[in-house]
This record gives structure tokens, sequence and C-alpha cells, in this order.
């Protein structure tokens, strides 16, 4: 599988899956942009996708992905740098546990924000350059919580579960331009957010996974980097679920 001469935008790429996912995506040959408000980290991340392949061009753009205008911006300057945009992967995202009587609203706001509106603001940013050159293929990065819903997680579960709805609809929106649309839901990870985890939840979650273990950031870019490949040409519209068992 290869993504030789691909321009590919990452956002949440300053850390975890989205730095895998950048990484695995320059190896196999794509040109990469970092989205990510944390410079340090993103340096870092940067770093990484040029020593998985000696001479890879990669750049890290700082902004909000919140922000409608901001993520505009960028696509903007990625686009002008790179000359065109073949893949975008809506990766940023924030867990925040709460039951629901002691929900937040600024809590609920602040998930919607993050984990879901923010896919909004990128999908409409690349889809124009995507639309123009009549091809492209976008990511979105759910979990098997917004299929499966978690006590204790209703916003954040409600925000991936609008992801796999968002997927399904611009697929069908963006089919005719030849856009494909896809998401890919992990199950338990090995990241700085699921480090946070109770140490039983974590345990019962290993238990149900038929593999017996937790997955790495890896697990996951491999499958992303497919989805952004031709091999990935006639799927779209689907969520590719990542979870080692979890779900069966």
């Amino acid at each position: 599988m290869k993504l030789d001469g691909k321009i590919a935008l990452v956002t949440g790429a300053s850390r975890g899956i989205g730095r895998a996912v950048a990484v695995e995506l320059s190896r196999l040959g794509a040109e990469v942009a970092l989205v990510g408000r944390d410079r340090e980290a993103l340096q870092e991340s940067v770093t990484a996708c040029t020593n998985a392949r000696p001479g890879a061009e990669a750049a890290f753009f700082e902004g909000n992905v919140t922000d409608r205008a901001a993520m505009d911006r960028i696509v903007g300057e990625v686009t002008s740098r790179f000359g065109r945009l073949d893949c975008a992967v809506a990766n940023a995202g924030q867990s925040v546990d709460a039951l629901l009587l002691r929900l937040k609203t600024e809590t609920i706001d602040h998930l919607l924000d993050v984990n879901l509106k923010s896919a909004f603001h990128l999908c409409a940013a690349v889809a124009k350059p995507m639309m123009k050159q009549r091809s492209g293929s976008i990511v979105l990065m759910t979990s098997i919580v917004g299929i499966t819903g978690n006590a204790g997680q209703a916003a954040y579960a409600a925000s991936k579960a609008g992801l796999i709805a968002l997927c399904k609809s611009l697929a069908k929106e963006l089919g005719s331009r030849n856009i494909r649309v896809n998401a890919v839901a992990p199950g338990l990870i090995e990241t700085a957010m699921t480090e946070k985890m109770p140490d039983a939840a974590r345990e019962f979650l290993i238990k149900q996974a038929a593999l017996g273990r937790a997955g790495k950031p890896e697990d996951v870019s491999g499958v992303v980097a497919f989805l952004c490949s031709d091999a990935a040409g006639y799927i779209t519209g689907q969520t590719l679920v990542v979870d080692g068992g979890i779900l069966m």
C-alpha cells in the first residue's frame, strides 16, 4: 500500500493516535500537514514523520480546530504550500467522564465542540479543494463508545455517535464528486487519554477483547492509512471498528 504523491492533513496530530497516523501516512509516501495547538509537541510529530521516511515533507499548522475561521485559514495555507489536498483525518478529541446528573452544561458544550463540531469545520474546509479536484478521502475518528454507549460517558458517546452520522451523511453528499468519507472506531488504545482510566475499567475491557490486550496507536494508524489509500477506492460511508474483538 502506497500513498506516494498524496497530501494529507491530520488534526490532533501532536500525540497519541494522531501522531501515529501522521507518521504512518508519511512512511507510506504522503506529505503531511499536522494540525494542533501545542507547538512543541507538533514539532516532535514532524520530526517523527521525517524520521519515518527521510526526505519526507511534513509541516505543522497551529490553530484551534473548534474555530471555523481557523480551519478555513489552515486548509488554505496547506493547499497553498502543497498545491492540493488528498486526505483529511479528523482526529482531534477529548474525553470527560461524568454521570448525567453531574454533567455540567459547559462540559457538554466543550465535548461537542472538540469532538463533533471540529469535524464539521474540517470537513467544510477540505471539501472545497477536494470538490474542485474531484477526489479526496476524509476519515473521522470516532469510538466504539459511539456505537455502544457507556455509563458515565453520555456526552462523550453522543459526540462520537454524531461523527458516525456525519460520516454517512457526507458520504452521500460528496460521493458524486469522488470524495469518500469513512470513520474509524477504536476500542481501548494505549494513549494519554486512556491512561487516566481506572484500573478496573481498563482490565474489564482487556478481558472483553478477543485478542486479550489493549491496542496501540499503530493498530489504528494502519487502518486510517488504508482508508486514505487508493486500495479503499470503493469504500465510503463505513465505520471500521479497531478494538481487538471487544464488539462481536
